[in-house]
């Protein structure tokens, strides 16, 4: 799977389609795919699950207090490895 089915999923979370975005991500276990779906957790307000999957991402939970900012970074980041 691309890149671009991760902004696709950047683009739901940001549009407010958790589900949708949730969905996306969970098929994949690399690092950026982990670190959205800690996103969305940390958005649902479920910190254990959303601590889970900053671990298996390798970023912390404590980095961004603004989801929205959290995912325009990864977003970016996407962009970079392009």
């Amino acid at each position: 799977m691309s890149n671009e089915y991760l902004k696709l999923a950047i683009k739901h979370a940001q549009a407010g389609d958790w589900d949708l975005a949730h969905k996306i991500v969970q098929v994949r276990d690399d690092s950026i795919a982990c670190w959205i779906h800690a996103v969305l957790h940390k958005i649902e307000g479920d910190e254990s699950n959303s601590r889970y999957w900053y671990a298996s991402s390798k970023n912390q939970y404590e980095d961004f207090t603004d989801s929205g900012e959290e995912l325009n970074a990864i977003s970016q980041q996407l962009e970079r490895n392009d």
